[in-house]
């Protein structure tokens, strides 16, 4: 598969869970922090919080691309909750999985399916993610 890249940007973490993650250019700094089930203090955010808003605002933003090239009118009040679980993996190692929650309120069932469907298609999130980490999409009830 070729990718025709229209954007890039670059990050850097220093001290691992306990360091600082930045992008180069400025415009994002954020303290990291180990959460207390893997031995820290809950201090400051950790990767898994940063992977579950990326997701969640890709996969949004995948969906209002498809909803527009579908010619769907989205709620005004859409929304993405992605919930990302860590944990120790029977082969060794450390796994992760993801869960997402999509809020679409009063758009019938069949016709808010039939778009998530499509979005995960498009989501780039998704394509990462697929066969890689279990992964759930419902809708919220």
């Amino acid at each position: 598969m070729s990718i025709q890249v229209v954007y890039k940007t670059t990050a850097r973490a220093t001290g691992g869970r306990d360091g600082v993650a930045e992008t180069l250019d400025g415009r994002f700094k954020v303290k990291l922090g180990t959460p207390k089930a893997l031995g820290g203090n809950d201090e400051g955010n950790n990767p898994e919080q940063l992977f579950a808003a990326g997701y969640a605002a890709c996969f949004l933003g995948a969906m209002k691309f498809v909803a527009q090239h579908e010619k769907i009118t989205l709620p005004a009040d859409t929304s993405v909750e992605a919930t990302v679980g860590i944990g120790p993996r029977s082969e060794g190692g450390f796994g992760l999985e993801v869960s997402l929650s999509v809020s679409l309120p009063g758009m019938p069932a069949e016709e808010a399916r039939d778009l998530l469907k499509k979005t995960e298609i498009v989501c780039p999130y998704a394509h990462a993610t697929k066969g890689n980490i279990s992964t759930t999409i419902s809708l919220a009830s």
